[in-house]
């Protein structure tokens, strides 16, 4: 819908990741005035896809795996206009490869929540047993400072070839670091659910043309403004209100019914809000897109197990990887991460001795905060304590870790506690 003049108050959202893109989206759709501010020269944040110029194609600044049952990102997916550009399969199907003894298998889901197929052991993870299967639970009975790593017997197969990659990827964290309790949200909602909640989904073009690009453009038929190249300097306040947002060129000041919405990394709303209390640790993640010989098609995901590369995706003739917790790699040059790397690719590609082309290396030495028990309690809520003030990103305390989903729920929940506040006529 269009905004309506009897809809009074302005919602300023300062970050134009994925969390302030969703704020804005629901907000704009509901009907209120929106403007929308972001310091950087395009919107998407880490979640975006650009021309690589060594490769000569476009490529994602990261990899990112969804799956069926992540019900925010599928629903802002839906309200974009964006629901039918993600590819996966047609059943949730997880292919694997160990590096090290040469093994390989896939994790296939049964229709229905009771996996019949895993009394038979090939249809088990090699050296798992069915009782293995059901160590999920602990992660809901975890206590608030266990880590993942203390959750299990770590020298058996199954937690080295599922729980601890399913830990690494989703807590961009060790397993002997990362905050246990926040992987049970991840099971219930897509294994717990069965088969048709655990497909795994990925963008069958790009970050951008899938969640970023229509985005604006809806934005932009809502008639919000959208402000590139604005960093925000800092914020003033009248008793426990905003009042105005002063991005270096004088204050913009607030009506009494305006609305802000902080989208932005933490150390930035610590900067600027230092009673804020937020998690101030960060781990990295190294992306790797390496240019392949011919195009590879009809390529799912396949996690590998035992090497430097964590996940492997292939998009026409781009293969691309995945470190997370990747804080020692990550300082390491990146012909040196590139060699360490391919060979890898060449084994799970079938590529034989083919040498090593183009490349590029991605580094994100801040890409999520550090999911530790201690970091984890550090998570702020939408809700500051200001009246008009709230507060989005994977990082705020959405009870899931800091991914996608994480993210565009932030932004909604931002956008409804926002929606609540601002008068509607």
């Amino acid at each position: 819908m269009t905004p309506s003049p009897s809809l009074t108050g302005t919602i300023h959202i300062v970050g134009a990741g994925l969390a302030g893109l969703a704020a804005a989206v629901r907000m704009a759709q509901s009907g209120r005035r929106v403007v929308l501010y972001e310091s950087a020269g395009q919107a998407g944040g880490r979640c975006r896809s650009y021309h690589d110029t060594a490769l000569d194609r476009r490529i994602d600044n990261g990899n990112h795996l969804l799956f069926s049952g992540n019900h925010a990102a599928m629903g802002y997916l839906q309200a974009i206009g964006a629901a039918d550009s993600l590819d996966g399969p047609e059943r949730a199907e997880f292919p694997f490869l160990d590096l090290a003894s040469g093994e390989s298998w896939t994790v296939r889901l049964d229709r229905g929540r009771v996996q019949w197929g895993l009394l038979s052991a090939q249809r088990r993870i090699p050296g798992t047993t069915v009782l293995d299967y059901l160590g999920g639970i602990k992660f809901l009975l975890a206590g608030a400072s266990k880590t993942v790593a203390e959750c299990f017997d770590t020298a058996r197969p199954m937690y080295r070839r599922f729980w601890e990659p399913l830990a690494v990827a989703a807590l961009n964290t060790r397993g002997d670091e990362g905050a246990a309790r926040l992987l049970w949200p991840v099971l219930r909602d897509t294994f717990g659910k069965g088969e048709a909640a655990s497909r795994p989904r990925y963008v069958r073009n790009g970050l951008s043309e899938s969640f970023i690009d229509p985005a604006l453009r809806l934005l932009e038929d809502q008639h919000s403004k959208v402000h590139f190249n604005s960093r925000l300097k800092s914020i003033s306040f009248q008793g426990r209100a905003v009042s105005g947002l002063d991005f270096g060129d004088g204050v913009t000041p607030f009506a009494a019914d305006d609305v802000a919405i902080l989208a932005l990394p933490p150390w930035i709303v610590s900067d600027l809000m230092p009673d804020i209390k937020v998690p101030g640790e960060t781990r990295a993640i190294v992306n790797g897109h390496f240019l392949l010989p011919h195009s590879i098609s009809d390529w799912a995901p396949m996690g590998l197990i035992g090497g430097t590369a964590q996940w492997l995706f292939a998009r026409g003739d781009v293969a691309s990887v995945t470190v997370s917790a990747a804080d020692d790699l990550v300082n390491e040059a990146a012909e040196t991460i590139a060699e360490k790397i391919w060979p890898e690719i060449t084994r799970a590609l079938n590529l034989g001795d083919t040498q090593l082309g183009r490349y590029r290396i991605v580094k994100e030495k801040r890409a999520t905060f550090a999911q530790t028990p201690d970091q984890v309690a550090r998570r702020p809520d939408t809700h500051t304590g200001y009246k008009n003030l709230f507060l989005a990103g994977d990082w705020t305390n959405t009870g899931l870790p800091a991914t996608i989903e994480g993210a565009i729920r932030s932004g909604n929940s931002a956008a409804d506690a926002a929606r609540r506040l601002v008068p509607t006529g």
